[in-house]
Order: structure tokens, then C-alpha cells, then sequence
């Protein structure tokens, strides 16, 4: 494949429905960076996507075409979150590709064009996972071929389970990206670490 072959047709999934435990409750999708929330800054980093879905609380601001989705029961991890994303996009016309975001990490957008890069310059994958330097695979900023992803989920409940156990059978090709990538936000360390507010 060569550089004028055409960006990969591709939906997303955001992540925005943990409890955030660590912060006392506080969303994690609503705390902000250079004025803009977290989950505005995952969506700006998929704007290329032909359809999107956040999967959270009803209460959090999406814009006008985004989908909506809530994991069954809530709280019940991003593998539901996923299982919730996909469901919903069922109404759009399908992309070969799904993009998986996690919320809670501010510098995501640096990963994006990696993954999309990698769908057309490796074939014969299931899909693209961003791995930063310390080798760790973050299945949350990843891209899945949608029909490899949609069958790893078939008949299964998702909730309470880990991502990867769905992704175990999946031939997935690891995307080297910088560590700010896939840093997230779990503690008031982190939060000020990543100068939110």
C-alpha cells in the first residue's frame, strides 16, 4: 500500500462511563485541559470517524450527530462500554474499521494517526493497538477491524469481564506510540500531572 492509498473508513467508540473511584467520584470526562473537557478532546481526535459513540452517563454533554450508549448494567467496565458502543452503531451504515478511546487520556490524538496509518500499511490483522514505551498494549486506543471485533463479543456478556479476554483469539499488531499517548488519568497526581482542572 502506498501513501495515496485512501484513510480507512473507520467509526469510534469513546469510553466516558467509569465511576473514577480514585477522584472521589469526580468524572474524569469532565475535567479539562486548555478549556476543553476530556471528552472533547477525544472527540476532536476522532473527527475523521463516520460515525462516533460515547458511551456514558446520560448527563454528559455530547454534540449534535454524536450517539449515545450506556453499558448494562453501568459501571460495569469498558468491555460493556464496548459491547454498548457497538450496539448502537449498528444504526449507521457500517465502517470496515472501529476506533476504541478511553476518555481519560489527554494526549490520545497523537495516537490516532499511527493506528489509521497502520490499517493501510499492514494487512492481514484484526487490528492495530497503541503500545508505548514500556511495552504495555492499551487496548482502549486501539483499531479493530469491525467485523473481527463485533465476533469477538457475539454471545457474551461483557459485564464485569476485561477487555482483553474478548481480544485474546484476535491477530492484533502492536503501533509503537509515545508514552503522553496512552498516559492516563486515575489519581489527583495525575490530574495534576496533566495540568486538568
Amino acid at each position: 500500500m502506498g501513501a495515496t492509498d485512501p484513510a480507512p473508513v473507520f467509526h469510534a467508540v469513546v469510553l466516558a462511563g467509569g465511576r473514577s473511584s480514585r477522584l472521589g467520584g469526580r468524572p474524569k470526562a469532565g475535567l479539562r485541559q486548555g478549556g476543553r473537557t476530556l471528552v472533547e478532546l477525544t472527540l476532536d481526535a476522532v473527527r475523521g470517524a463516520a460515525g462516533v459513540v460515547v458511551v456514558g452517563p446520560p448527563e454528559l454533554a455530547v454534540p449534535a450527530g454524536v450517539l449515545r450508549a450506556r453499558e448494562d448494567p453501568p459501571f460495569s467496565g469498558p468491555a460493556a462500554g464496548i459491547a454498548a458502543g457497538l450496539r448502537a452503531l449498528q444504526a449507521l451504515p457500517e465502517a470496515p474499521w472501529t476506533l476504541v478511546l478511553a476518555c481519560d487520556m489527554p494526549g490520545v490524538a497523537r495516537a490516532v494517526p499511527l493506528l489509521l496509518e497502520a490499517a493501510r500499511s499492514v494487512p492481514g490483522t484484526d487490528g492495530h493497538v497503541g503500545v508505548p514505551p514500556d511495552g504495555r498494549r492499551q487496548p482502549l486506543a486501539a483499531l479493530y477491524r469491525s467485523e473481527a471485533l463485533r465476533a469477538a463479543y457475539a454471545g457474551q456478556d461483557p459485564a464485569d469481564r476485561s477487555v482483553f479476554s474478548f481480544l485474546r483469539h484476535l491477530r492484533l499488531h502492536d503501533v509503537t506510540v509515545a508514552e503522553d499517548a496512552t498516559a492516563d488519568v486515575d489519581t489527583w497526581d495525575d490530574v495534576r500531572r496533566h495540568h486538568l482542572t
